[in-house]
């Protein structure tokens, strides 16, 4: 048997799941055919491409030697003693793997998000790329356009994918603003208190009370709209949840014996709040983190679809699903597919979060 094939299929000592190797299996699987299929554009894009072109080729290069590394070690591993402990990280870790619709949700956003760096290399055409208005708008998939063409005679496809990379990225972005500024202010404030405490929730119920789209709206036509506006505007704006959460987590944690521990031994509050408190308070924001992307793909998708996120030619699913509205019945494409994207991406994210809320709470631990 060859190595690579055993390397996969051998679980080793410590029991590796299978999704895990099946996933691994299919992102090497998938990143040798696209090797191969498209070994024109990888030399092209090494030796005269863009970023995103390299950036590309340098994803592909990972997704063919990490699993091969990963499978080579899990064979070849030795038999290790069992520890005495294990830590709540790894009871979560065993928990999570045994929800299925999570691990399901997981694998779908590893996916999306290997999709969305290797575009360059996926995508038939280029996103902007008008071909015969005379011909070529409004055609139904075929085998040219999987997906079809738009009133420009652009290929969906291609937009398809280049549109994935400008959610999945804004969502990402703008929740790791919102959650870093959230879990700071909370940890201060449910640590300290007090008058800075008061203050702090002040702001964040000043920025609750407004509606979210309305104030995202007032904020985005002050401005040109952007790329970076948009990330800039959701993680400004959506970080008052995840500072609720972590001062709850705070103001129980700041009682317990460890904490009181580094108060004797005199630790600064710096030192206390980074180093004690918000690594132990992680758990409720990874999953409020999780839930946050699916909530920010929504919103920018909205905005888009009101025209005031990503702006043209830039695809984005908003703006994709915003094209095809009034010729839904004619030209049905155009919008379902872009549609089915938002649902299940969302729907990926939402399953993992519910997932890590299952796994990381000692009470709902099985």
């Amino acid at each position: 048997m060859p190595w690579s094939t055993r390397a996969f299929a051998m679980s080793g000592p410590e029991r590796v799941r299978w999704p895990t190797r099946a996933l691994a299996l299919g992102v090497w699987l998938g990143g040798l055919w696209i090797l191969v299929t498209r070994f024109g554009r990888v030399r092209a894009a090494l030796l005269d491409g863009a970023l995103d072109d390299r950036l590309a080729v340098v994803t592909l290069a990972l997704t063919l030697v990490v699993p091969a590394i990963w499978g080579w070690r899990v064979s070849r591993k030795p038999e290790r003693q069992k520890r005495a402990g294990v830590s709540q990280w790894d009871l979560a870790a065993r928990a999570f793997s045994k929800n299925r619709t999570a691990v399901a949700g997981l694998v779908i956003i590893v996916l999306l998000y290997l999709v969305a760096l290797l575009t360059p290399l996926l995508a038939p055409f280029d996103p902007a790329f008008q071909g015969d208005l005379v011909n070529e708008r409004y055609v139904g998939p075929s085998a040219v356009h999987p997906l079809g063409t738009d009133q420009f005679a652009r290929d969906v496809f291609s937009r398809l994918l280049y549109g994935t990379r400008i959610s999945l990225v804004i969502g990402f972005v703008s929740v790791g603003i919102s959650v870093t500024i959230g879990t700071v202010l909370g940890a201060i404030a449910g640590y300290i208190g007090g008058v800075v405490d008061g203050l702090i929730m002040r702001v964040v119920d000043m920025v609750i009370s407004f509606p979210t789209l309305i104030l995202l709206i007032t904020i985005i036509a002050f401005f040109q709209p952007s790329i970076f506006l948009i990330v800039a505007v959701l993680g400004l704006t959506l970080w008052p949840n995840t500072a609720r959460i972590v001062r709850a987590e705070v103001l129980s944690l700041r009682e317990r014996e460890f904490v009181q521990a580094a108060v004797a031994l005199g630790y600064s509050k710096r030192r206390i709040i980074l180093g004690h408190l918000i690594p132990n308070a992680l758990g409720p924001v990874i999953v409020a983190s999780t839930l946050g992307i699916g909530q920010m793909i929504v919103l920018e998708a909205g905005l888009s679809f009101l025209g005031l996120g990503v702006q043209p030619p830039t695809p984005s699913w908003g703006t994709m699903v915003a094209d095809g509205r009034n010729v839904l019945l004619g030209a049905w494409w155009l919008s379902t597919f872009p549609g089915l994207a938002i649902v299940f991406t969302v729907l990926s994210f939402n399953l993992v979060g519910d997932g890590l809320r299952d796994a990381l709470d000692p009470r709902l631990r099985t």
